[in-house]
């Protein structure tokens, strides 16, 4: 029963998302949505964490298995994307690289925060 209670905490939070997409005329994609009010709801203490931890484990262990629709449908429209092979790589490897130096530099500013934190606390 927990993991059915779970399961339908992370569903409602998916149809809120689903419902924000319907509803504002922004180009976000639902799930985006979903994520930031699941990420406010478990910050704000709204929902907590052992209240979605085992099913949200559960649901990353498995998420593997939900790419080979996509990658199938990569075989399947492989006519199509044949030709626009090269500029799919190139964006692909300028996006790719792009993320990896945000996502270092956004890690070096919490680092620097949590020790600037820390270092307070000591004095």
């Amino acid at each position: 029963m927990k993991y059915i209670k779970q399961l339908l905490i992370i569903l409602l939070v998916s149809m809120i998302g689903e419902l924000l997409k319907y509803l504002l005329p922004l180009p976000i994609p639902s799930s985006i949505y979903g994520m930031i009010i699941m990420f406010i709801a478990l910050m704000t203490g709204f929902i907590k964490l052992n209240q979605v931890k085992e099913v949200g484990k559960y649901m990353i262990e498995i998420m593997p298995i939900m790419f080979i629709p996509a990658g199938v449908g990569l075989v399947n429209g492989w006519g199509v994307l044949k030709s626009m092979l090269i500029p799919v790589c190139i964006i692909t490897v300028i996006t790719s690289i792009t993320v990896m130096i945000v996502t270092g530099h956004v890690s070096q500013i919490i680092i620097k925060r949590e020790k600037n934190k820390q270092d307070e606390r000591i004095l």
